[in-house]
């Protein structure tokens, strides 16, 4: 008999997982929370140095969401961490408090460059960054990005070193305020 009560009750709790996932306005805060578990064990890993694709041009033009203009050219020589996301995605949002605080920890470093990257009207984004709080500078693109980038689904995120060699390339939710990321980030901006 208490067997299949419980079984009821995991029916029960099944269903009404089921039907929030279904209904729109509960749909993206749910996901967002599955992401959001999911990024905390999942740590972005770097890739073999053997196996880096080297970026041969910086010639991509962006717009922040004042409207300047910035030439992806003047982060060469530098350590960038470029995020390609939206507003909508759910994994996109749960992974954003990480990477606003690791923007924090180098805002301050002119060696580091963080480009967060989407297609949303500014408006929208505008909106997004004011409700969340968040102070990572944002990027529309003007141009194609570079081929090397390849990117078909987001989020999308890159650590690219000094030369222009990929360290990390990571699709979907994670973790980028860990350890590793951190030590990751401060010995590529050890090298030269």
């Amino acid at each position: 008999m208490a067997k299949s009560k419980r079984s009821k009750i995991y029916n029960l709790i099944f269903i009404i997982v089921i039907v929030l996932l279904i209904i729109p306005q509960t749909r993206q805060p749910i996901q967002v929370v599955l992401n959001k578990g999911l990024a905390m064990v999942v740590k972005p890993s770097v890739i073999d140095t053997s196996e880096r694709i080297q970026l041969k041009n910086y010639n991509w033009q962006l717009k922040n969401l004042n409207g300047t203009d910035f030439n992806f050219s003047a982060a060469e020589g530098k350590v960038v961490v470029l995020n390609f996301w939206a507003t909508w995605c759910p994994p996109c949002i749960a992974e954003m408090p990480s990477l606003e605080k690791l923007y924090q920890d180098y805002s301050s470093n002119d060696d580091v460059v963080f480009l967060f990257v989407s297609n949303e009207d500014s408006d929208k984004l505008h909106k997004f960054m004011m409700d969340k709080v968040y102070n990572f500078p944002v990027y529309q693109p003007l141009t194609p990005y570079p081929s090397e980038f390849k990117v078909s689904s987001i989020p999308r995120t890159f650590i690219i070193d000094k030369n222009g060699a990929i360290v990390i390339d990571k699709s979907g939710a994670a973790d980028w305020h860990s350890d590793k990321v951190i030590n990751t980030i401060d010995e590529l901006l050890k090298a030269f």
